[in-house]
C-alpha cells in the first residue's frame, strides 16, 4: 500500500466524518489537498467563485443536513473569503469544519508574500481555531476539530501549510474513532421538579419557540394542549412550529404580526424553548420567564429568568408532559387566538386591494404567488433584507418545506450560496433562492457556479434597485435616503448570457407564467421581477427612535402589509374556541 501523504490522510479523515463536498477555490498552498481530493472517491471538490460563497454552501448543507460539512480557502486572501460565511454558519449553529491553508510553514512570522494567521483569525466565529505545524499533529487535531464542530454545533477551522500537506503521513497513525453526531440533554430531576411547580402555579402560560425546537413539534403540540398555551415563534422557529398549530399566535420581534407580542406579555409565565431571540426589547420584564436551552450559555442573555433549565427542547418536554397538571380554563388561549386573527384581518387589507394589478408589482404578490407554486418540500433560501419580510409574512412551512437565511448573523448576499449548498443534497429537490437584488449583485459571479455544476437552483430576484431594508431604517429614523439606489441590468438577459434560463417579468399579469416557465426548466433559472420599492408603510404607530438598527423598544406591529396564507390558518383555528 502506498504510503499517504497528509494530505490524502487530512481528505480521508473528512469521508470517514461523513463530508461528502468541499467548497472552495483552488490556490498554490491548496493544490495537495485539492489533488487528494481529486484522487479520493468518496469526496467531491465543488468550484465556486468566491470563498464567501464555500463557507455561505457549506453552512446551508449543514443545516438541511444536519451533517458536519467542509470548505477551504488558500493562504491569505483565499482564506480570509470564508469569514463572513463561517461567522454566518456558527451562529446558525452549523457543523462546518473549514481548511485555511496557510504560507510554508517555514516563512510563518516573517512578512511572507500572503501572509496572514488564519489561527488567529478564526477564533471569533469558531469553537476551534488550530495550526497544524507538524504532520504527526494529523490526524488527533483533525478529530479534535471535527468534535469540537459536531459536538458543540458550529464552526471548527483547521491552518494547513501546503509544505506539511505535502508531508508523508506518519507511519501507523491509528484510525481514530470520530464523533459525528450529537445527543440529547436531560435536564436534571431538580430542574424539572421546579419547572413543574411553575407551571402548575401559573393560570397563563405562553411558549415561544425558537430553532432548538427542530424535531419537537408534536411535544410542543401536545404540551401546549395541555396547558392551554398559547404559541408565538421567532423567525427561525417558523418553519419548525407554525404548521398544523392549533396554538399559533404568530411572530414577535421586528417582522413580526400577528398576537406573539401580546401573548407573550399578558401571560403569568413565559416559557422560552429552544429560542436565543436576540431583542430583548420585545420579551417582558414583569412576567416569570423559565427558558430551556440545550446551550447553557444561552440561558438568561436575553431576559432575567426565573428559572433557567439546560436541556435539549423535545426530551425536556417529554419529561414535563406527563407530569404537569392539565388546564381546563382555556379563556387565555381563546382570548390570544382572537387577537391574532384580528390582528391578521387588519393587515391583509393592505395586500389585497388590486395588487395583482398594481405596477411595479407588489413584492408581496411575488412572495405568495411563489408560496403557492413551489413544492411541498422545497428548500427557501432567504436574503436579508425585505426578502425576510417576504419569507417570514408568505412562506407556508408544512413540516417539509426549510426556510433557511443569515437570521442570526444578519448579511446580505447569504441566498444565492447557501441555495448552492441546499442543492448539492438534492438535485431532485426544489431550491429557491428569494434574492434581492442587492444582496444578489454582491455575489453575483456564483450564479456561475450554478451553470457550471447545472444545479437546478430557481431564482427569484425581488428587483426594488434599492437596498430597501436600508432605506426604510433611514425613513424610520427621519434621514432622507441616501447611498441606497441600484442602477441594475436586465437580470434575465444576464443569466441568459450565463447560459442559465431568465426571463424579466414588469406586470403581474406575467409573473405566474414565468415562475411555470422557471420552475419546469430542468436547469438554473432566475426570475427577475421589477417589484414596487414603496410597497411598505409604517404604521403611525412607529416613532423615529424605535429603530436604530433592527434594534427597536417595544411595538405590537412593525411592518405593515399582508400575511398570505397565515391569516386562513388563523381564521381556521378561531375554529377551536367555543362559541356562547
Amino acid at each position: 500500500m502506498a504510503k499517504q501523504n497528509v494530505a490524502e490522510q487530512f481528505v480521508d479523515i473528512l469521508t470517514r466524518a461523513g463530508v461528502e463536498r468541499l467548497y472552495g477555490v483552488v490556490g498554490d498552498s491548496l493544490n495537495p489537498v485539492v489533488d487528494a481530493v481529486r484522487r479520493h472517491s468518496g469526496i467531491e471538490w465543488v468550484h465556486v467563485r468566491h470563498e464567501e460563497t464555500a463557507a455561505f454552501a457549506a453552512g446551508a448543507e449543514a443545516q438541511i443536513t444536519g451533517k458536519l460539512t467542509a470548505c477551504a480557502g488558500s493562504c491569505g486572501p483565499g482564506n480570509l473569503h470564508l469569514i463572513n460565511g463561517l461567522y454566518d454558519a456558527h451562529r446558525s449553529m452549523a457543523p462546518v469544519l473549514a481548511l485555511a491553508s496557510q504560507i510554508p510553514s517555514s516563512e510563518i512570522g516573517l512578512g511572507f508574500f500572503q501572509e496572514t494567521h488564519p489561527d488567529q483569525l478564526f477564533r471569533e466565529c469558531s469553537h476551534y481555531s488550530e495550526l497544524i505545524s507538524s504532520p504527526k499533529q494529523m490526524p488527533r487535531l483533525l478529530q479534535t476539530a471535527i468534535q469540537h464542530a459536531v459536538g458543540q454545533g458550529g464552526v471548527s477551522v483547521v491552518s494547513l501549510p501546503g509544505d506539511i500537506a505535502d508531508e508523508p503521513a506518519p507511519q501507523g497513525a491509528a484510525e481514530t474513532a470520530l464523533v459525528t453526531s450529537r445527543p440529547t440533554v436531560r435536564p436534571g430531576d431538580e430542574e424539572i421538579d421546579r419547572l413543574v411547580r411553575m407551571i402548575d402555579d401559573a393560570d397563563k402560560v405562553t411558549l415561544f419557540c425558537g430553532s432548538g425546537t427542530a424535531g419537537a413539534h408534536a411535544e410542543v403540540m401536545e404540551f401546549a394542549g395541555k396547558l392551554k398555551a398559547p404559541v408565538g415563534h421567532a423567525l427561525r422557529g417558523k418553519e419548525f412550529i407554525q404548521y398544523d398549530n392549533p396554538y399559533d399566535v404568530g411572530m414577535s420581534g421586528l417582522l413580526g404580526y400577528g398576537a406573539a407580542y401580546e401573548a407573550t406579555h399578558e401571560c403569568d409565565l413565559l416559557l422560552l424553548i429552544g429560542t436565543d431571540f436576540p431583542y430583548n426589547a420585545f420579551l417582558p420584564d414583569d412576567v416569570k420567564i423559565a427558558q430551556i436551552d440545550v446551550r447553557p450559555e444561552h440561558l438568561g442573555r436575553r431576559s432575567k429568568l426565573d428559572l433557567a433549565v439546560w436541556g435539549d427542547a423535545r426530551e425536556t418536554l417529554r419529561c414535563l408532559i406527563p407530569r404537569v397538571k392539565e388546564k381546563k380554563n382555556r379563556r387565555f388561549l381563546d382570548r390570544m387566538l382572537k387577537k391574532h386573527a384580528d390582528a391578521l384581518e387588519g393587515v391583509v387589507k393592505a395586500y389585497t386591494r388590486k395588487v395583482d394589478k398594481h405596477v411595479p408589482i407588489h413584492p408581496e404578490y411575488v412572495a405568495a404567488l411563489l408560496d403557492e407554486m413551489a413544492d411541498d418540500d422545497a428548500v427557501f433560501t432567504v436574503d436579508t433584507g425585505m426578502c425576510n419580510v417576504w419569507a417570514a409574512r408568505y412562506i407556508s412551512p408544512n413540516g417539509r418545506r426549510r426556510i433557511i437565511g443569515s437570521f442570526s448573523h444578519g448579511s446580505m448576499a447569504n441566498a444565492l450560496p447557501m441555495a448552492i449548498g441546499a442543492q448539492f443534497t438534492d438535485r431532485r429537490r426544489q431550491v429557491v433562492s428569494m434574492s434581492g437584488d442587492g444582496g444578489f449583485t454582491m455575489l453575483m459571479g456564483d450564479f456561475l457556479t450554478l451553470v457550471q455544476h447545472d444545479l437546478p437552483v430557481k431564482v427569484v430576484l425581488f428587483n426594488n434597485s434599492s437596498l430597501g431594508m436600508v432605506e426604510l431604517e433611514m425613513l424610520v429614523a427621519g434621514l432622507p435616503s441616501h447611498g441606497v439606489a441600484n442602477k441594475n441590468p436586465d437580470f434575465a438577459a444576464v443569466a441568459e448570457a450565463c447560459g442559465a434560463f431568465g426571463v424579466r417579468v414588469e406586470k403581474p399579469k406575467d409573473l405566474a407564467g414565468a415562475l411555470k416557465a422557471a420552475f419546469k426548466h430542468k436547469g438554473p433559472a432566475l426570475v427577475d421581477v421589477v417589484t414596487d420599492p414603496n410597497a411598505l408603510s409604517i404604521p403611525p404607530k412607529i416613532s423615529a427612535d424605535m429603530v436604530t438598527g433592527f434594534a427597536l423598544s417595544a411595538s405590537k406591529i412593525v411592518l405593515d402589509g399582508g400575511v398570505g396564507r397565515m391569516l386562513q390558518m388563523a381564521r381556521s383555528n378561531l375554529r377551536n374556541v367555543p362559541r356562547p
